[in-house]
């Protein structure tokens, strides 16, 4: 995969000189085969929709093979949190845990404010806790897993985070964020491709349910189908700032 990139950077260069001007064009059409044949199997209907032509851009002056890889790490990682949203809504509205939020004994907020509202009264401490553990996670992919793997924009598959062997070497035992039983270890190739995929449309489904949430909350009347059932929670705050009243910078 590194001699790919390469290969495409080369391409991309050689394009300016007369004597050599389809090389780039070839491994540009080559990648955009990839996402086209991966679009198909995604979505048979709609097939390859990019209308904003992202897959032929070259973001950072990193290549088009590497811009095409983190537009795939993007949608994977957010698809995955919006997949944890989509549920951490549903329970965050119908179950308190019995026990208390807090060193201070502080219960859990009722399940009779929206999960927004509920955010809003976790206390701010707790709120620096979750995001620097967030931010560990996010470091731990971007370095590969302590160096031990290429950036995903340099050969390692998008959405494939790095295990923590490095870690359990050197600090002490820790499970893998990903697959920490090992199911995925006796599946067969086919089964992990038909996952991938599986993964993938469960994500962009959870990234619509999510925000369909979110709105049906802060606009009555904005998802009739939610209205119907019974499910909004009427919320006054704004889900887009963590922080609100909290901490600003402004």
């Amino acid at each position: 995969m590194k001699l790919a990139v390469l290969s495409a950077l080369v391409a991309s260069a050689a394009a300016f000189a007369p004597s050599k001007p389809s090389a780039a064009k070839t491994t540009l059409a080559a990648g955009n085969a990839d996402l086209e044949a991966l679009a198909e199997k995604l979505n048979p209907k709609v097939k390859f929709y990019d209308p904003l032509n992202l897959a032929e851009q070259n973001f950072w002056g990193m290549g088009n093979e590497a811009t095409v890889a983190f537009l795939r790490q993007s949608e994977i990682k957010h698809g995955r949190i919006a997949m944890f949203a989509f549920v951490g809504y549903i329970v965050q509205s119908n179950v308190v845990f019995p026990w208390p939020q807090t060193l201070a004994g502080a219960a859990h907020p009722s399940t009779d404010l929206a999960p927004e509202a509920q955010w809003d009264a976790v206390p701010v401490g707790a709120k620096w806790q979750i995001f620097a553990v967030i931010s560990l996670l996010e470091l731990w992919d971007e370095c590969g897993g302590g160096g031990a793997f290429p950036h995903y924009t340099k050969g390692r598959e998008p959405g494939k985070y790095p295990p923590f062997t490095l870690f359990r070497e050197n600090v002490h035992f820790v499970l893998d964020l990903y697959d920490p039983l090992g199911f995925s270890k006796k599946k067969t190739d086919e089964q992990k491709a038909r996952g991938k995929l599986v993964e993938i449309n469960n994500g962009r489904l959870a990234m619509l349910g999510i925000f369909g949430f979110l709105s049906a909350d802060k606009v009555p009347g904005s998802v009739p189908a939610l209205d119907a059932l019974g499910v909004p929670i009427p919320y006054e705050g704004d889900p887009m700032i963590p922080f609100e009243g909290q901490f600003s910078y402004f």
